[in-house]
């Protein structure tokens, strides 16, 4: 019965990732004062906070299980891989970008690749090889947000450049830091630090959209500390 329980809130991670792909063939549509996409990007954060959850919850109890760990990744393909992709999807259709839209599909196909990578690999404890598949999704709530709030225009070749990138960087061995942290302290989590505050400033100066500047910086940092490592060595 303790096993289940952080399997249960892994399995609203899965449920939230459902709900916002319904919600992602529905952009437009306004559901209680909200478009869809608004709901869309609203559950896959819910679905980023379960995820959260439930591996906080299973170190707690002491109940980490072999079926906890493959039900997390289904749920985060779903989530965090075909949801985001699905909602780009129909945003560019909306824009659009006919036949070029259906590229989106690359996210959730390099999204089950990383995570297929992440299960074998028992070194992602603390840095991990490639982007964790819930930055994609974060990266993409921005995108979308923006493009449908119209402080950005969606121009199909830099969104398809940038499909492209995303998704070859989650399956990439790029080590970049995890915001996890074992203690509290500034010397040992200075970066992190830095990249939570400049998510708070982001998002309170440019709304949505913040949540996708946050990403690439937090890829600039990850490439950074890689190039100071490498000049170190």
């Amino acid at each position: 019965m303790i096993n289940m329980v952080p399997n249960c809130i892994t399995l609203l991670n899965l449920l939230s990732g459902c709900v916002a792909i319904v919600f992602a063939f529905h952009p437009l549509e306004i559901t209680d004062r909200m478009a869809g996409w608004e709901w869309s990007a609203i559950m896959m954060g819910a679905a980023a906070l379960f995820d959260f959850l439930d591996g906080a919850v299973a170190r707690l109890l002491n109940a980490k299980s072999n079926i906890g760990k493959e039900l997390d990744s289904l749920s985060d393909l779903v989530s965090f891989g075909v949801a985001p992709g699905l909602l780009l999807m129909n945003v560019l259709l909306l824009a659009g970008a006919g036949w070029c839209s259906y590229i989106a599909l690359f996210l959730p196909l390099m999204g089950a690749l990383r995570l297929a990578k992440f299960n074998v690999d028992d070194s992602q404890s603390v840095t991990f090889k490639g982007l964790p598949i819930p930055a994609n999704a974060i990266f993409w709530i921005g995108v979308t947000g923006a493009m449908m709030q119209g402080r950005l225009e969606p121009t199909v070749g830099i969104v398809v450049a940038f499909i492209l990138l995303m998704g070859l960087l989650m399956v990439c061995n790029l080590p970049m830091f995890s915001l996890k942290m074992s203690d509290f302290s500034l010397r040992n989590n200075f970066v992190r630090y830095i990249v939570i505050a400049a998510a708070v400033i982001f998002v309170a100066t440019m709304g949505v959209a913040g949540f996708a500047a946050t990403i690439l910086l937090y890829i600039v940092v990850s490439v950074l500390q890689r190039v100071v490592r490498i000049t170190t060595d």
